[in-house]
């Protein structure tokens, strides 16, 4: 067993003998404040999206069967694509520790219905866990934030194949931004992270986090698209209650200067990246004390090159404004799902 489970051995579902952890893991994960554990079979619904699609959306660097450490897997926000918004920051820096780096490209950038999206996430945890035999890490922004929670709430088994859930500015309450725009039509992502929306609700209903999995959520106070997002006690990003494994922090909570927005915490910002790395190497998630005071004076995290940064963030500006532009508007959010309705 991992080092970093010996003191949560009696808390957590990943030491169980298959089949009790049969039994036990809806309970496992239901106790504190976590989520009740939806109807249906113990894997969740079945995945409607064919395999050879769920098989190309994921590519790693570096084998994770062959890891020492846990494989991070790295989720994309809306209108982006992994290789756009990782492969000059994040990816680099992981992979310069040393860590197997894998990016997942969920299917229309994110745009269409989000329950779509999650079966790609369902299908990369349960790939990558058992390709490494071991629990593994996620890093997501934004709407990459948020996702793994539906994934984990709707396909219980994977609650017990994640670590670490670490978001960046993601919108696990919905925005007040769509609320506004989508008035006019919007993609379907953008309606199902509307403040209020059907899907927001049903996500964060009966509880927003499960037992055995720490939880980190960065944001920043200048958040322009994740709004409001001023605080933990009504912030979208937040995770609520906050607890011994989840924590929600700003980055001006560690730099009171510190000037990133809602982009740039997904893709350059230094005091987002210390948070995760923080999050990703010590037992149990971020703690801001252990971020040193001398990342206030970086202009950006490592692994990002200076000769191409204006180009690689330029580039993934470009992408994200052809791709909301062009993206055909639905009237309305698409509905919930049998299994979400408990229905089926």
């Amino acid at each position: 067993m991992h080092t970093r489970h010996v003191g949560k051995l009696f808390s957590r579902c990943d030491w169980w003998p298959a089949a009790l952890l049969t039994l036990l893991l809806a309970a496992c994960g239901q106790s504190g404040s976590s989520a009740s554990v939806p109807g249906g079979l113990l894997a969740g619904p079945a995945l409607s999206v064919p395999q050879a699609a769920l098989d190309e959306s994921l590519s790693c660097i570096g084998e994770p069967a062959r890891s020492t450490q846990p494989t991070v897997l790295l989720v994309h926000g809306t209108a982006e694509t992994g290789a756009l918004e990782w492969t000059w920051n994040y990816l680099p820096a992981l992979t310069a520790l040393d860590r197997t780096v894998c990016l997942i490209e969920l299917p229309d950038a994110g745009m269409g219905d989000i329950q779509d999206s999650a079966e790609y996430l369902v299908a990369a945890i349960r790939k990558l866990h058992a390709q490494s035999g071991r629990r593994i890490q996620i890093v997501g922004h934004s709407q990459g934030g948020m996702i793994p929670r539906f994934a984990l709430k709707y396909w219980p088994d994977t609650r017990a194949m994640v670590e670490d859930l670490v978001g960046l500015a993601s919108s696990n309450h919905g925005t007040l931004e769509s609320v506004v725009t989508c008035n006019l039509g919007c993609a379907p992502s953008f309606w199902q992270q509307a403040t209020g929306s059907q899907f927001i609700t049903a996500l964060n209903e009966g509880g927003e986090t499960f037992v055995g999995i720490d939880y980190s959520t960065i944001y920043t106070r200048l958040d322009e698209v994740v709004v409001p997002n001023l605080d933990e006690a009504n912030g979208s990003s937040a995770l609520r209650p906050a607890s011994a494994s989840v924590v929600n922090i700003a980055t001006q909570d560690v730099c009171p200067g510190n000037a990133g927005e809602h982009l740039a915490l997904g893709s350059y910002d230094p005091v987002a990246w210390a948070l995760v790395q923080d999050a990703l190497t010590n037992p149990g998630p971020a703690d801001s004390a252990r971020v040193p005071l001398t990342v206030c004076a970086e202009l950006t995290m490592p692994g990002v090159d200076q000769a191409s940064f204006v180009s690689d963030y330029g580039a993934l500006l470009m992408f994200i404004a052809d791709t909301v532009g062009s993206y055909p508007q639905v009237d309305a959010e698409p509905p919930l799902k049998c299994y979400v309705t408990k229905t089926c």
